[in-house]
C-alpha cells in the first residue's frame, strides 16, 4: 500500500510576505542616504545662516569687484579680525545711517597717501591694486599723507572716481577713518550674479597676513553633497526594489511539476 508524495516549494526568500533580499537592502540603504543627506543638507544651510549675512550693494562704488545691485555673503565678524585688504560692511553715523560697503587699505598706525604714479602708498611701500578698473588713475582719490589712529580704519571704494569713502571725509575729525567697531561683517563673495568669492587683495601681503577665507566654500559642499545623497536615495530604493524582483522571477522555478 502506497502513496504518492507531494512535493512543496517554498518562495524564495523566506516567505511569502516579505521581499527579495536584494530590494530590502536597497530600501536600506536608500534611506541611510537619504538620512545622511537631510543631515547635511540642512546642516549646511544652518551653518550659512548662522556665519553669514546677504547685503545688497545699492552703489557702484566697489566696481568691478562688486557692481550696483548685486547680492553679496558677508561673514559675521568682529571689528578686531579686519586685515587691510579686506572688503567690508560697516555702518557709521558721521557717513550715512545705513550699511556701506568699502575696502580696508589701512589699519590703526599705518599712514596711507595717494598717489605716486598712480599708486596707493602704505607705510612706504607701494600697493598692488589689480581689483581697480582698468585705466583708472588713482590720482583721482589724491590725498595727502594720513595716520589712521589706533581702533580706526582708512577704507575706499574700488571705483575711486565714484566712491564716498575716506578721502570725503578727510576734514573730519578722526581724518576720514571708522572705528574698527562699526564693522559687522566680511564680504566673501557675490552670490548675485553667481561671480563666487572674491580674489585675495595680495599687494597688501608685504605689510602683514591677509585674513583667512570664511567657511563658505565648506558650506556650499555640504549643501550640494545633501542634496545628492538626498536625490540619488530617494531613486536607488525603488530602482534597488525593482532590480531585485526582476532577478527573484527569472530565478524562480516553474511552479506546476510532473
Amino acid at each position: 500500500m502506497g502513496g504518492e508524495s507531494t512535493t512543496r516549494t517554498v518562495p524564495r526568500g523566506g516567505g511569502a510576505n516579505k521581499g527579495p533580499v536584494g530590494g530590502r537592502t536597497g530600501q536600506r540603504l536608500s534611506g541611510i542616504a537619504v538620512a545622511l543627506g537631510l543631515v547635511l543638507f540642512l546642516g549646511g544651510f544652518a551653518w550659512g545662516a548662522v556665519v553669514y549675512r546677504p547685503y545688497t550693494v545699492p552703489t557702484s562704488s566697489m566696481t568691478p569687484t562688486i557692481d550696483a545691485g548685486d547680492r553679496v555673503l558677508a561673514q559675521r565678524i568682529d571689528g578686531a579680525d579686519v586685515r587691510r585688504g579686506d572688503v567690508v560692511v560697516f555702518k557709521d553715523a558721521t557717513w550715512a545711517n545705513a550699511p556701506m560697503v568699502k575696502r580696508v587699505v589701512a589699519v590703526g598706525g599705518d599712514t596711507v597717501s595717494c598717489c605716486q604714479q598712480g599708486k596707493l602708498k602704505v607705510n612706504g611701500k607701494v600697493i598692488d591694486e589689480p581689483y581697480l578698473p582698468a585705466g583708472t588713475p588713482a590720482e583721482i582719490s589724491d590725498f595727502q599723507t594720513v595716520t589712521v589712529p589706533e581702533g580706526r580704519l582708512f577704507l575706499l571704494g574700488d571705483e575711486r572716481r565714484n566712491s564716498v569713502d575716506s578721502t570725503a571725509h578727510l576734514t573730519d575729525a578722526a581724518a576720514g577713518t571708522v572705528s574698527r567697531g562699526a564693522v559687522d561683517a566680511r564680504v566673501d563673495a557675490v552670490a548675485w550674479p553667481m561671480d563666487g568669492m572674491l580674489e585675495r587683495p595680495t599687494g597688501f601681503r608685504t605689510l602683514g597676513d591677509l585674513s583667512s577665507p570664511g567657511p563658505l566654500r565648506t558650506v556650499v559642499v555640504l549643501v550640494i553633497a545633501g542634496a545628492v545623497l538626498i536625490l540619488g536615495g530617494a531613486a536607488y530604493g525603488p530602482l534597488a526594489k525593482r532590480a531585485a524582483a526582476s532577478r527573484a522571477r527569472k530565478g524562480a522555478e516553474p511552479a506546476g511539476g510532473r
